[in-house]
């Protein structure tokens, strides 16, 4: 086959005779494939079996969805213990599972077997906004609601809508769990009050181990906890305990620090004590720089300047970082001088 571009036709040689003739339209349309009828469509036991699966698949994405919700209750995580909390991701995860699965494969099975499965073309045209493109809108989904059934099946339609209103009733439920377990506080009252007091020494963390000022070098960090805290146990609610009151202590020149009048004593001779709790979401911010001062909260990249208060030069977190005032003892060991002024962790509780 050759083209001639003299003439912007196509030759093709003929076998027999040896010559090229011209082809005016080189590729030919196929067409549609023949269609072939589904069992569903020429049955109509089947096709009322195809749609008994359906709405039954849908109804039992309800009873998983009833299924999570009760999990939640007969397996409180509230309890902390180990078996519990097992048990209550576990069987929450199988009914949520279960009934997005249910409906997934109901809807699949719904278009494969009573949904109008012919083929068609569509051609391109021009989008406009006239009253005949609105009006060819509607009769497009009048008619995909005849070829779906969507209306006159209304087994598999309330059972549908059942099913994706009850898939969303697990997910609500899970909230419950952020919800204060005393109802004589609020999560921000909770957050207002930690393990810190006045004459309570900073620690290693987990060790416990008292710090000397002596010991913090320049550009050196510190993640410390209370004293007393590193003598609770799980049952005592060392974590709870722990993931409000973490601190980390850092130590840089004092002319580096812009501090205002009232947090001057705040600081002993440029180390510096922040809460390590994100104000963004809670995460732990441990990633200290040491050449630019800043801390990094490896959750969502909010960052803080350690020089400049904790305050907030990045990322979604909305205020600084509370500070820890510190001081020294008679022995030259570090100690607060009181709690935090202000709540630690995120601000979505709204405390300030």
């Amino acid at each position: 086959m050759e083209h001639d571009d003299s003439k912007g036709a196509v030759k093709a040689y003929e076998p027999s005779s040896g010559l090229a003739v011209s082809i005016d339209d080189p590729i030919q349309n196929p067409g549609l494939p023949p269609h072939r009828a589904r069992l569903t469509d020429v049955d109509v036991k089947a096709e009322k079996r195809a749609e008994r699966t359906i709405y039954t698949l849908f109804y039992i994405s309800v009873a998983a969805s009833i299924w999570a919700v009760a999990a939640y209750m007969l397996f409180p995580i509230e309890d902390m213990e180990f078996v519990s909390i097992r048990q209550n991701n576990l069987f929450i995860g199988l009914g949520i599972a279960l009934a997005l699965l249910a409906i997934g494969i109901g809807a699949i099975h719904w278009s494969k077997t009573l949904m109008s499965d012919k083929e068609y073309v569509e051609e391109r045209h021009t989008t406009r906004g006239s009253e005949d493109t609105r009006e060819a809108v509607v009769e497009a989904f009048r008619t995909a609601d005849q070829e779906s059934g969507f209306g006159r099946r209304k087994m598999i339609r309330n059972s549908l809508f059942a099913a994706l209103v009850a898939s969303i009733i697990p997910g609500v439920t899970l909230f419950r769990g952020l919800a204060p377990h005393n109802p004589d506080y609020s999560p921000a009252e909770l957050l207002k009050q930690t393990m810190w007091e006045e004459g309570e020494y900073l620690t290693r963390d987990p060790s416990g181990t008292r710090i000397k000022a002596s010991d913090v070098t320049l550009g050196s960090a510190f993640h410390v906890i209370p004293e007393k805290l590193a003598a609770l146990s799980h049952s005592d609610g060392l974590l709870e305990e722990k993931a409000k009151a973490m601190v980390l202590m850092v130590r840089m020149r004092p002319e580096l620090l812009t501090e205002r009048e009232e947090r001057k004593d705040w600081s002993y001779d440029g180390i510096v004590a922040y809460s390590k709790v994100c104000t963004h979401v809670g995460c732990p911010v441990a990633l200290y720089e040491q050449h630019t001062h800043h801390l990094l909260c490896p959750c969502h990249q909010s960052q803080f300047d350690v020089t400049d208060e904790a305050k907030v030069i990045f990322g979604p977190a909305s205020r600084p970082l509370p500070q820890l005032p510190i001081a020294v003892d008679d022995e030259g060991y570090l100690i607060a001088q009181s709690d935090f002024k202000e709540p630690v962790g995120p601000s979505f509780w709204e405390m300030h």
